[in-house]
């Protein structure tokens, strides 16, 4: 079985930080400071579809100031990662002892993704991983493709775990089977509209939920 994460908002604890960071760089730019609801609304989409949909009167020397002022910012912030949401890496330990295939695909960048797995000692802990800017942002659903077609596997032998409806969104579009995190960026009735086939508060329950399917 292959079970592929979000990385923001699902594993890793970064909501707070991302938009912070977001708001912060509109304001060094002059630019109108999104509020924290609008910014945690587009929480898993690449960095250049994030500033199109929180930016749209802008051009695109507009929207690139802000982009590059908050890499800027969250590369600051970020020389210490995000922690893992509770009871994630204990999870993941549990499933690769039990040679679950692991994978990631976020709206995060390359080089931001590869910096925060080095930093958590995790480089070389996921099978595969696929970033926003080396293929279609979410919710596009080729970066799952990509996935199943590198790891040799079928949607049906593949679980996507999230928490935003992008995520949820992408996995539909292939029939892979969903399960929402409710301590994300997008609220759990939101995520239950994609008729997930399950939710959780914790990601221990995931893990139980997987291994008893066994």
């Amino acid at each position: 079985m292959l079970l592929i994460f979000d990385w923001d908002g699902t594993l890793s604890n970064s909501t707070d930080r991302i938009i912070t960071c977001m708001q912060q760089a509109a304001k060094d730019c002059g630019k109108r400071v999104c509020d924290y609801e609008a910014v945690r609304n587009i929480i898993g989409l690449g960095l250049a579809e994030t500033m199109d949909s929180l930016y749209p009167e802008l051009d695109a020397e507009g929207r690139g100031e802000i982009h590059q002022a908050f890499v800027a910012h969250f590369l600051s912030a970020d020389q210490e990662a995000s922690p893992l949401f509770d009871g994630v890496l204990e999870g993941l330990h549990r499933l690769r002892q039990n040679n679950y295939l692991l994978a990631i695909a976020t709206g995060k960048s390359r080089r931001g993704l590869d910096r925060t797995l080095n930093k958590l000692n995790l480089t070389h802990f996921f099978h595969a991983t696929r970033c926003a800017d080396e293929t279609a942002s979410k919710p596009h659903p080729l970066m799952l493709a990509q996935l199943l077609s590198e790891l040799s596997r079928e949607p049906e032998q593949a679980v996507m775990v999230g928490d935003t409806e992008y995520d949820m969104a992408m996995a539909s579009e292939l029939g892979i089977a969903k399960v929402a995190v409710s301590y994300g960026a997008h609220t759990i009735e939101r995520l239950k509209t994609h008729q997930p086939q399950l939710c959780v508060d914790h990601f221990s329950e995931f893990v139980d939920w997987i291994e008893a399917k066994s």
